[in-house]
C-alpha cells in the first residue's frame, strides 16, 4: 500500500484514479488529452507570437490577452502532462511533494485566470464607457501594475493554500477520484482536523472568486447601458463585437467552474465531478485562442502575417 501512517510525508504517495478504469478507455483518454493539450499550447503560443510580432496589437487589450494565453498554457501544464505520464506508465501514483506542488500551481494559475478576466473586463469597460480617456486611463504603467498585482495576490494565495496543506496529516485512504490533486479532494482524505483549511477555501472563494465576478458583472452592466445609448446600429455592433469574445470566455470559465462546484456539492459521485472539471481545466484554455481569433480581424490578419513571414 502506498502510504505510511501519520505525518511521515517522505514516503507518502497518493493514487490518482483518473477518469476511467477501463484500459481501452484509458487509451482513448490518452489520445484525446494529448491532442487537446497540444492544441492548447500551440493555439495560445500563436496568440502570444501574433501579439508580440504585430505592432498593431501593441495595445492594452492584446497585452492582457497574451498574458491570459501564457497563463492558460501554464494552467493546463500543471495537470495534463502528469496524467499522460500516469496513463503511459500504467501508474496511478503521485508523491506527496508532487501533489502539494500540483495544488500550488493549479491554485496559482486558476487565480491568475480569474484576475486576468476581470482586468480584461475593466479594459473593455474603459474602452466603451470612457473612449476619449482610454489611453490616459489604460497607460502601459497601469496595465503592468494590474498584471503585477494579479500575480502577487495569486502567488500569495497559492502559497497560503500550500502551507495550509502541509499542516495536515494523512493516514490510509489515499485514493483520489480525480485526474489531478484537486484541493478539495485531497483535504477530504486528511485524517487530521481540516476545519481551518475549509474556512480558508470558502473565504477565498467569496473574496477572490466572488469579488472579481462582481467586478465583471458590474463592468458589463455599464457596457450594456453604454451600447444601448449609441444611436447607430453599426456603432452598436462595433462596440459589442469588441466584447463578444471576452464575454464568451468569461461565460465558459465561470459557467463551468461554478457548475462543477455546485454539482460536487449536490452529487456524491466524485468520478462524474472529475469528468465535468475537464471543462474548465482543459476545454476552456483550449477554446480561448479560437474564440479570440475567429471573431477578431486584427488577430486573424496578425496570424496571417506571422504565417507569411514563417514561409
Amino acid at each position: 500500500m502506498h502510504m505510511e501512517p501519520g505525518n511521515d510525508t517522505q514516503l507518502l504517495e497518493f493514487l490518482l484514479l483518473g477518469l476511467a478504469e477501463d484500459p481501452e478507455l484509458q487509451l482513448l483518454n490518452f489520445g484525446l488529452f494529448l491532442s487537446m493539450y497540444l492544441v492548447t499550447v500551440l493555439g495560445n503560443l500563436l496568440i502570444i507570437l501574433a501579439t508580440i510580432s504585430d505592432s498593431h496589437l501593441h495595445t492594452p487589450m492584446y497585452f492582457f490577452l497574451s498574458n491570459l494565453s501564457f497563463v492558460d498554457i501554464c494552467f493546463t501544464s500543471t495537470t495534463i502532462p502528469k496524467m499522460l505520464v500516469n496513463i503511459q506508465t500504467q501508474s496511478k501514483a503521485i508523491t506527496y511533494a508532487g501533489c502539494i506542488t500540483q495544488i500550488h500551481f493549479f491554485v496559482l494559475f486558476a487565480g491568475l485566470d480569474n484576475f486576468l478576466l476581470t482586468v480584461m473586463a475593466y479594459d473593455r469597460f474603459v474602452a466603451i464607457c470612457h473612449p476619449l480617456n482610454y489611453m490616459v486611463i489604460m497607460k502601459y504603467r497601469i496595465c503592468g501594475l494590474l498584471i503585477l498585482v494579479s500575480w502577487v495576490v495569486s502567488v500569495l494565495y497559492a502559497l497560503l493554500q500550500s502551507l495550509m496543506m502541509l499542516r495536515l496529516s494523512f493516514c490510509t485512504d489515499l485514493e483520489i477520484p480525480h485526474f489531478f490533486c484537486e484541493l478539495n479532494q485531497v483535504i477530504q482524505h486528511a485524517c487530521s482536523d481540516t476545519f481551518l483549511n475549509e474556512v480558508v477555501i470558502y473565504f477565498a472563494a467569496l473574496l477572490l472568486g466572488g469579488g472579481p465576478l462582481t467586478g465583471i458583472l458590474y463592468s458589463y452592466c455599464k457596457i450594456v447601458s453604454s451600447i444601448r445609448a449609441i444611436s447607430s446600429a453599426q456603432g452598436k455592433y462595433k462596440a459589442f463585437s469588441t466584447c463578444a469574445s471576452h464575454l464568451s470566455v468569461v461565460s465558459l470559465f465561470y459557467g463551468t467552474s461554478l457548475g462543477v462546484y455546485l454539482s460536487s456539492a449536490v452529487t456524491q459521485n466524485s468520478r462524474s465531478t472529475a469528468t465535468a472539471s475537464v471543462m474548465y481545466t482543459v476545454v476552456t484554455p483550449m477554446l480561448n485562442p479560437f474564440i479570440y481569433s475567429l471573431r477578431n480581424k486584427d488577430i486573424k490578419s496578425a496570424l496571417r502575417r506571422l504565417c507569411d513571414t514563417g514561409r
